[in-house]
């Protein structure tokens, strides 16, 4: 056992992302019987939906699985209280201050673990006492940090710094993938673009598609303005890059984005107006399969990689 199998109880220290319009109870359950870590992403869903898919993931699984919320999300006291009342022991917290539920989750016996982007961010998440960090590299898709660092670079930056355990996300996909984020200093790794493209994830069977056509530099970091995302470039990126060319306005840029555009694309499938987040990854990623064989794929993947280590290079 390694800290965040032992943290959580679970086979593998692989971590679905909590992804908003892809993480429903189906893709938390298969992950977590597949032997990681699922997770209900409540970004998307209504106070109501989240104990629906709570409730649902218990009944499909006798494994953990833990929740992702946004804390900048509305709702977010009702969410809080949703998960407590539902005996959820993992959470995931990202967009916004760890401070602020950190304690009281703990006081309900919940473990916390922070999304970071920065050495200094992961400080301040360990001060305000989480059990775990996930360090997110700027390759990762859907809403990003504002640094723009490297997973290969942050991951060593911010182990230098903590000393609780270490999720590194972003750019990962592989069985190399991820020994290349433990030697470089994380204890597990987090996985959202490789789940997209599951037959589990809620996403529409138009974006899996797309996601498994993407190829390098189809992805691009924008709307840094607002808050920095990933997507694939298509009509909206298009449109949103005339737009930046005349010097846009903070009014003008959300007018533009407009509301649920995220739920159009990823969800309901509309490949033109619709925001599609992936992350840069989604180039090594050509098959849309189940998560069993995704997670045992990654597994065999990291041992090959392994193995090859152990032989001397000269």
């Amino acid at each position: 056992m390694n800290k965040i199998t032992q943290l959580f109880n679970i086979k593998y220290p692989i971590i679905q992302g909590g992804m908003i319009w892809n993480s429903g109870y189906k893709l938390a359950s298969a992950v977590s019987n597949a032997g990681g870590l699922g997770l209900i992403g409540a970004g998307s869903m209504y106070p109501d939906v989240l104990r629906e898919h709570i409730k649902k993931c218990k009944a499909a699984t006798d494994k953990p699985f833990g929740v992702n919320v946004p804390m900048l999300y509305p709702n977010i006291e009702e969410i809080i209280q949703i998960i407590i009342e539902e005996g959820v022991k993992i959470v995931f917290t990202s967009a916004g201050n760890p401070k602020t539920w950190t304690s009281h989750l703990k006081s309900h016996g919940i473990t916390v673990v922070h999304v970071v982007s920065s050495s200094k961010f992961a400080l301040k998440a360990q001060e305000a006492g989480v059990d775990a960090v996930v360090a997110e590299g700027f390759e990762a898709g859907g809403h990003n940090g504002r640094e723009e660092t490297t997973t290969f670079t942050l991951i060593p930056m911010v182990k230098e710094q903590i000393s609780i355990p270490l999720i590194a996300a972003g750019g990962i996909a592989t069985g190399r993938g991820m020994l290349a984020a433990m030697v470089l200093g994380a204890d597990g790794v987090q996985m959202g673009s490789r789940f997209v493209a599951s037959f589990e994830s809620s996403a529409h069977n138009n974006f899996k598609n797309t996601v498994i056509s993407v190829k390098e530099g189809d992805t691009q970091l924008t709307l840094k303005e607002l808050a920095p995302v990933r997507l694939i470039k298509n009509k909206f990126y298009d449109d949103l890059q005339e737009l930046y060319a005349k010097c846009p306005t903070i009014e003008e840029l959300k007018a533009l984005l407009g509301r649920a555009r995220a739920k159009r694309g990823m969800f309901e499938g509309d490949l033109i107006e619709g925001e599609l987040e992936i992350g840069q990854i989604a180039g090594l990623i050509h098959e849309v399969k189940t998560v069993e064989t995704i997670i045992n794929e990654v597994i065999a993947d990291f041992n090959s990689a392994k193995d090859q280590l152990i032989n001397p290079l000269f």
